[in-house]
């Protein structure tokens, strides 16, 4: 009697089809929403406002609105900002030896600008991120 052919073991399709939208390399995507275009094609805006993002791409159809880019930039931003503002402060403490008063007028104002200058740049930096590892919530209707 012949042998049983080997049992058949069942493999799901792990191929995932790709997005409807453009996608770029990792870095070309961060540095367009960096610079405050859709990450995707790079020809329109991503922001309507100041932080907030297009729903749609008007020329691609990507989905930049979907995307969950809610509590990373914020935190980003701080730690960017932070880093700089300490490594200012280590600098002028060891160097200058301004009163305290006079680096409170120096660094405040400069956290300030840091954080409203990095915020939209750090924001779309992390929609072209999100967008480009296809993190994008389902729409809602």
């Amino acid at each position: 009697m012949p042998a049983p052919p080997p049992a058949a073991r069942w493999e799901p399709d792990r191929r995932k089809a790709p997005p409807p939208w453009p996608s770029p390399p990792l870095l070309v995507a961060i540095g367009r929403g960096m610079a405050g275009r859709c990450p995707a094609c790079g020809r329109t805006r991503l922001f309507s406002g100041y932080l907030r993002v297009t729903q749609e791409c008007a020329v691609c159809g990507a989905p930049l609105g979907q995307v969950p880019a809610d509590d990373g930039p914020p935190v980003f931003t701080v730690l960017i900002a932070g880093a700089i503002v300490v490594a200012l402060l280590v600098v002028m403490e060891s160097t200058m030896h301004l009163s305290i008063w006079t680096e409170t007028g120096i660094l405040v104002p400069l956290t300030l600008i840091l954080a409203i200058a990095l915020l939209r740049p750090v924001k779309g930096a992390t929609v072209g991120l999100m967008l480009r590892l296809e993190i994008v919530k389902p729409p809602t209707h």
